[in-house]
């Protein structure tokens, strides 16, 4: 018999939104009243992750927003590049924006703590509990012509100084993309596996590191738009049935611009969305 359909459709409802929408109004606010912003500075704030893509289940908690400073630019030029396109480094940077957003953070809310890759900010008045990635706009030239460039954002993590690039607006424009194609179905497919994972991590079946959200949202980019059926038991089996049997090598996450799986600690490994499946498989035929 497998999954139920009406358990499938209970798993495809989305989770709050107006929560997330109030968390990201309350940084954007905090920024905006900061007094001490050094002349010409330009930033925007935006939500990312499940609540921006509409793939949040119920019970996801934190929500990730974006603090970008877009008066400067990052990018893959060398010196010598740069140079060719008479790029000079910026007077403001990054470090520059991170101190003023940590500064206008805590003179607005008080207690912060300082992550890895995010300031984290407690909820509260109607807050969810918030991840605050602090970045600035990065620019893929894809030749030497000035215009010719894909835009992200990139950052620093905090404990080992790696450069951290990705395309948060490219993976939305994406998603939208591949949900109209699908008649809706990508994005309810991604709440269904989602909240798979939490039952499969409820009853201890997986580890909860073994398969993070977002590398669930980007597994089923990949899958075939025909394999999204009219019925949530035939999408899952179809999704499952046909990703048993893909190479995964070459997946690339929503954004297009990275590779889904390899070493990095932003990626995803082959053995873990391998014994995810397994998981998945096991949990359809033993329902």
């Amino acid at each position: 018999m497998g999954i139920p359909e009406s358990q499938l459709e209970t798993w495809s409802h989305q989770g709050a939104t107006t929560t997330a929408k109030m968390t990201s109004d309350s940084i954007k606010n905090a920024l905006n009243s900061y007094g001490n912003w050094t002349s010409g500075v330009e930033c925007e704030v935006f939500l990312q992750g499940s609540y921006k893509n509409d793939t949040n289940i119920r019970g996801d908690m934190d929500v990730d927003v974006v603090a970008l400073l877009t008066s400067s630019f990052c990018s893959n030029l060398s010196q010598e590049q740069k140079m060719q396109l008479n790029l000079s480094p910026a007077s403001y940077n990054w470090m520059n924006f991170r101190n003023d957003v940590l500064n206008a953070l805590k003179e607005h809310y008080g207690s912060i703590a300082e992550g890895n890759k995010s300031v984290k900010i407690s909820g509260g008045n109607g807050r969810l509990p918030a991840d605050v990635v602090v970045c600035v706009l990065y620019r893929k030239y894809r030749s030497l012509n000035a215009n010719d460039y894909v835009e992200g954002m990139c950052f620093w993590s905090r404990n080992d100084d790696r450069r951290i690039i990705n395309y948060p607006k490219i993976h939305y424009e994406n998603g939208v993309t591949k949900n109209s194609k699908t008649n809706g179905g990508f994005k309810q497919t991604v709440r269904v596996i989602k909240s798979a994972r939490v039952h499969l991590v409820g009853k201890g079946v997986i580890a909860e590191a073994v398969a993070p959200s977002y590398f669930i949202e980007c597994l089923v980019y990949n899958v075939p738009n025909g394999e999204f059926g009219t019925s949530y038991q035939d999408t899952f089996c179809n999704l499952v049935n046909w990703l048993v049997s893909a190479d995964l090598e070459g997946f690339r996450c929503v954004n297009e611009q990275l590779p889904l799986f390899g070493n990095s600690p932003e990626q995803w490994t082959v053995e873990n969305v391998k014994v995810f499946l397994d998981a998945l498989v096991s949990l359809w035929k033993n329902w």
